[in-house]
């Protein structure tokens, strides 16, 4: 899940919660929507090998 900060860059978090602590996971701060795609593409490539 993408969601765009105040700052303008976007953040990559988990699809899934944390149990521990009801959040999701910050998986990553990019500058630009496009490498936070790519970097979520890398990360769900990687996952399921």
């Amino acid at each position: 899940m993408i969601r765009k900060l105040k700052t303008g860059e976007y953040r990559l978090y988990s699809r899934s919660v944390n149990p521990k602590t009801g959040k999701r996971r910050n998986l990553g701060t990019f500058k630009t929507r496009a490498s936070a795609v790519r970097h979520e593409n890398e990360i769900q490539y990687f996952k399921n090998r």
